[in-house]
């Protein structure tokens, strides 16, 4: 069965034809660098961590490359903000990126080339574009005449005609109001580069244009980033890159916001919720189940309440995972998933579908355990680590081995379960099984499931 992806620009599901066959390529809209990441910035890395992780799955030899715009206007007002240099900023926040990437156990990318290191390539694709009359320069700008370029718009199917541009300070000198930025003049203060229109620095649709070009060629697979670059970011790279003579992208893939009271998280309404806050309060593990199995084109509302319970839903997971290791050892991953787990995320990733069936396998293998069948307990512990490998969720895996944030939380849950069964068990001493029985069944309607033992008793999410 070939791999189908909801393609932006089609705006319908496609089957996946790879340009080289057997590879991948990919391109991913990565971090602006003028602050540290919320959790809607590192959904978008999770999506395509466990695109990635399926492609690699189903045989693929993957190129993912994920660039970093290190270089544009919020980082420049950011500078002006603090009054430390654009640089240092950069650098900083492109650490926090790459911390909390690392945290939620994304695998690192190919490469990650930064929009500062890529101005030769910007120049000459400029210089390219003027000659061929697609872009022009005006009082040391450059910009790109979008009504030269017949097919613009093609990916955000607007109507050039009610088509309003996004402004920004300093574009002066434009033939048409709605032409963009690729390269905009110097200012006192700020960063800039020589080029033969004067001293200026990149737009920041003209970085992934040169980027895209330099490491993946005039064509590749996939294109992807959050649903806020159709545009103008994605609709102005593609124009670009067009009349350049790329290709560019036969697939472009776009994840969903995390939102918080219906607002898109962004750090501009003061509503963002940053992942190095995140993970000193829940186990990374558990933020990666949390924004990683949402599909990716659904739109996450954040709550405490939703964390909580994807917190109880990948517990019962790693219970059951845990248990048996216990009983029985370590239990290999299968060589392959389900078949319905395969079916799901063919389908245009559909991870929510996919989890289910890691569920239902969980529940069989729980009652295999209750039934003393060691055969399919071991069988259904190999099929839940293959499929949560695919996810990145394996408790088991040595990426999530040592101490992980938020567990001191779960010391203390810990804690006061013991000591409530401590009270059962006295209870049962004296044969007083009203009292233990409703210790039990409290417990059970709080999602804790109580295995007795001769001498002990343990517990688990349910």
């Amino acid at each position: 069965m070939s791999i189908r992806l909801y393609d932006t620009y089609a705006s319908q599901v496609r089957d996946f034809v790879p340009i080289t066959p057997g590879c991948v390529s990919i391109y991913l809209c990565g971090a602006t660098v003028q602050a540290p990441p919320h959790i809607g910035h590192i959904r978008s890395g999770l999506n395509f961590d466990i695109m990635r992780r399926w492609f690699a799955y189903r045989g693929y030899d993957v190129t993912f490359v994920r660039n970093v715009t290190d270089i544009d206007d919020k980082i420049i007002a950011k500078s002006r903000e603090t009054g430390l240099p654009w640089w240092q900023i950069g650098y900083a926040n492109e650490r926090a990126f790459n911390a909390g990437y690392s945290a939620l156990g994304c695998l690192p990318p190919t490469g990650e080339p930064r929009a500062a290191g890529h101005v030769t390539e910007m120049i000459e694709m400029m210089r390219d574009l003027i000659e061929r009359g697609f872009a022009y320069e005006s009082e040391g700008n450059v910009y790109f005449s979008v009504t030269s370029y017949p097919d613009y718009l093609a990916l955000s199917h607007q109507q050039l005609d009610n088509l309003l541009q996004p402004e920004s300070e300093g574009e002066t000198g434009k033939r048409d109001p709605r032409d963009f930025a690729m390269w905009k003049a110097a200012r006192p203060g700020e960063p800039s580069w020589e080029t033969p229109w004067g001293r200026g620095r990149p737009g920041w649709h003209l970085e992934c244009s040169a980027m895209a070009h330099k490491y993946l060629g005039r064509a590749f697979d996939i294109h992807g980033g959050g649903r806020e670059l159709v545009f103008p970011h994605h609709e102005n790279e593609i124009a670009q890159s067009k009349a350049f003579g790329d290709d560019l992208a036969q697939y472009w893939l776009h994840n969903a916001w995390v939102t918080l009271r219906g607002e898109k998280m962004s750090k501009s309404l003061g509503n963002s919720v940053l992942v190095s806050e995140m993970v000193q309060r829940w186990r990374p593990i558990v933020l990666r189940y949390y924004l990683g199995t949402p599909h990716y084109r659904s739109t996450i509302e954040y709550s405490e309440e939703a964390l909580r319970e994807a917190e109880t839903g990948f517990n019962r997971i790693e219970g059951f995972v845990q248990r048996v290791t216990e009983q029985h050892g370590t239990v290999e991953p299968a060589p392959h998933v389900p078949p319905a787990f395969a079916e799901a995320m063919d389908d245009d990733f559909g991870v929510p579908q996919a989890l289910a069936v890691v569920h239902t396998a969980v529940r069989q293998g729980n009652a295999a355990l209750a039934a003393d069948d060691k055969e399919s307990v071991v069988a259904r512990l190999a099929e839940v680590r293959a499929m949560l490998g695919v996810l990145g969720l394996d408790p088991l895996d040595p990426q999530w081995a040592g101490p992980q944030q938020g567990e001191d939380l779960n010391g203390v849950v810990d804690a006061l379960v013991q000591l409530v069964l401590e009270q059962r068990q006295a209870a049962r001493e004296r044969k007083d099984y009203v009292t233990s029985d409703a210790i039990r069944d409290l417990l059970t309607q709080a999602g804790i499931t109580v295995e007795d033992r001769a001498d002990s008793s343990r517990w688990t999410l349910s």
